[in-house]
């Protein structure tokens, strides 16, 4: 079970050396691909690919075959838990996810189930054997979840939000009732991850896509806490490797000692940040994972290593980065547009990794 063919993703996160520098892309498995789009419409809809490990297994892979990348990652929901805590999660054509029962009040937080991985999340553990198995140590996978505030939002706005009054009342005006939320949802993202590391997840993400909404203060009190809860709470050995957790907080790059600071191995950068800047503040504590902006794969491939090159060069020398996007590729980006991202970095990090 041990033997990686490519184990360059999990060193880079360990900031141990690589003969190039690592990529793989967020939502590398997703609607920009024709193969997935024929596979989701097999499965009928969004949930139901989710829910059959073969299908999510057959599209985690689909990016695996055209790209030369260096990680996979579980095809999957950040909204799994709050379903499987009975909010009712469906999908509205053109508008995402929505909850037919969101969190209004302290009674509501009171009554929330705290969901077995093996029971109600079986089809994510289902998908991780699958994939894991059909990898056939070709490359590590990658588990994840989203951060107890980032559920959170969505659990008492009802779905996407863009000012977060909702939340926000609620952290202000009662904040007891969030604390709460906020600490069921830690530990059921403890029992969800350690479950997808059994399963055979080699490497954990914790999305917290909605902390940057947050003022530094409140950031620190209802989403790092938390996420640092959860980092304390992993497993972080298995299959006799380390098994590296990385947290992305999106616009979070005013705050990135602090996220350092939680223990986790790897921070995720968005794009509104320079990455030398970064190395510069964190990179002796962390490995950083970014941050190419996902637009600039709509640019002319020499635009798009032109920029793999000034990202590469301003991380530098040595071990601890791993290339991706700032965020989640574009579903109108065109496939060959992300070959050539993808090429590149192998193509022009060799230069770094000589030592």
């Amino acid at each position: 079970m041990n033997s990686l063919k490519n184990d360059r993703y999990l060193r880079a996160l360990l900031r141990q050396p690589v003969d190039v520098t690592p990529v793989w892309m967020m939502r590398q498995a997703g609607r920009y691909l024709p193969e997935y789009k024929a596979t989701r419409a097999q499965a009928g809809d969004f949930m139901s690919l989710c829910k059959n490990a073969e299908l999510a297994c057959e599209v985690t892979l689909q990016p695996l075959r055209r790209f030369d990348l260096d990680a996979a990652i579980l095809f999957s929901d950040i909204l799994t838990i709050p379903d499987a805590m009975g909010l009712g999660l469906y999908f509205e054509q053109g508008e995402g996810p929505k909850f037919s029962k969101p969190i209004t009040c302290m009674a509501d937080i009171q009554n929330l189930p705290a969901p077995d991985p093996e029971q109600e999340l079986q089809y994510v553990m289902n998908a991780v054997r699958t994939i894991r198995k059909n990898l056939q140590g070709e490359v590590p996978l990658i588990g994840f979840s989203g951060s107890p505030w980032t559920l959170a939002t969505y659990m008492i706005e009802g779905g996407s939000s863009k000012a977060f009054t909702k939340i926000k009342k609620m952290a202000f005006s009662d904040p007891k009732a969030l604390h709460l939320l906020l600490d069921k949802l830690a530990d059921s993202v403890i029992l969800y991850l350690n479950a997808q590391i059994a399963a055979g997840a080699q490497s954990v993400m914790v999305f917290d896509t909605w902390g940057g909404v947050l003022s530094p203060r409140d950031y620190q009190d209802f989403s790092l806490q938390y996420m640092h809860k959860i980092v304390d709470g992993l497993t972080r050995e298995n299959d006799g490797r380390k098994v590296p957790v990385t947290l992305f907080t999106k616009n979070a790059g005013m705050w990135l000692e602090s996220i350092a600071a939680t223990g986790c191995d790897g921070v995720g950068l968005d794009w509104t940040i320079d990455i030398d800047n970064a190395k510069a503040r964190v990179g002796d504590k962390v490995a950083l994972q970014g941050n190419m902006d996902p637009s600039m794969l709509y640019a002319a491939p020499e635009r798009i290593e032109q920029e793999v090159q000034t990202i590469l060069a301003g991380f530098g020398e040595g071990p601890g980065h791993v290339f991706n996007l700032g965020h989640g590729i574009h579903l109108d980006v065109p496939p060959e547009n992300a070959k050539v991202f993808v090429d590149a970095v192998h193509k022009y990090s060799a230069q770094y990794h000589k030592g």
